[in-house]
């Protein structure tokens, strides 16, 4: 199935990927397995959901919209 337009719920995915993301960055030494188990589950709802080859504009269409 090849997405020419990401769904809503796809964007809201990514957002989610990258602000757990970031906040694993932010706090490298602090205990974090929920934020690592968050970004896993994350990383594969976006694998299933989106072909490799559409998640770079996904990430731009996430970055761009409030």
């Amino acid at each position: 199935m090849v997405h020419n337009n990401p769904t809503p719920d796809s964007v809201q995915t990514q957002r989610d990927w990258t602000r757990t993301y970031q906040a694993l960055a932010d706090n490298p030494t602090t205990s974090n397995t929920a934020l690592r188990r968050r970004l896993i589950h994350l990383s594969r709802q976006l694998a299933q959901d989106v072909p490799r080859t559409q998640q770079p504009d996904l990430r731009c269409r996430a970055e761009d919209q409030p």
